[in-house]
């Protein structure tokens, strides 16, 4: 591992949004290239995590991509299990998802965040060999960090509309006993 990918800036991907001691830290599977050309987490049209994260109560307003690093004053931040881009999750090799998942847990036992909250269940069944892992929290823990799996926020994920993946991510907030901070402008 490189000094820059040591410091959260990956040779290839996007840096990642974390500090140390944060309630809940949201670990995608991998980045679309779009974000990565983009700068920027979730950037991709389509996809559904700021709208979840606001309607769910984690944030005050509907963030944009470019306000990503305004989560960590909220106690919240960023990262992936995988670094390199690719345009669907399934391009990556159960290899690289199992390597991704050991860098995550360095990554997450550096910053000791309370919660990490995977953003999609099949990414996480592989990384961490847990092929029976659903919806919900986890009995474990990961880098120090409690574990909850939310669906997949892409516009892909057909099995969760919008307001199924807002009723995910509030059921996720209410356990970290975060405040609902959708109704404060």
């Amino acid at each position: 591992m490189s000094d820059q990918e040591l410091a959260g800036v990956p040779a290839e991907g996007l840096a990642d949004v974390l500090a140390e001691g944060l309630s809940v830290v949201f670990v995608g599977i991998n980045p679309a290239p779009l974000s990565v050309a983009a700068g920027h987490s979730f950037a991709t049209p389509g996809n559904r995590f700021w709208p979840a994260l606001h309607a769910s109560g984690f944030t005050p307003a509907v963030l944009r991509p470019q306000q990503e690093r305004d989560l960590l004053d909220l106690g919240l931040g960023i990262t992936g299990i995988v670094r390199r881009p690719t345009s669907r999750a399934d391009q990556l090799t159960p290899h690289e998802l199992a390597d991704g998942g050991r860098d995550l847990t360095r990554r997450l036992r550096a910053f000791s965040p309370r919660w990490a909250a995977f953003l999609g269940v099949s990414g996480y069944r592989v990384a961490f060999g847990v092929p029976q892992a659903c919806v919900g929290a986890q009995d474990c823990t990961i880098g120090g960090a409690r574990v909850w799996i939310l669906p997949n926020p892409s516009g892909r994920n057909a099995h969760f509309p919008p307001a199924a993946l807002a009723a995910e991510f509030t059921r996720l907030r209410r356990a970290t006993g975060l405040p609902d901070r959708s109704a404060h402008p």
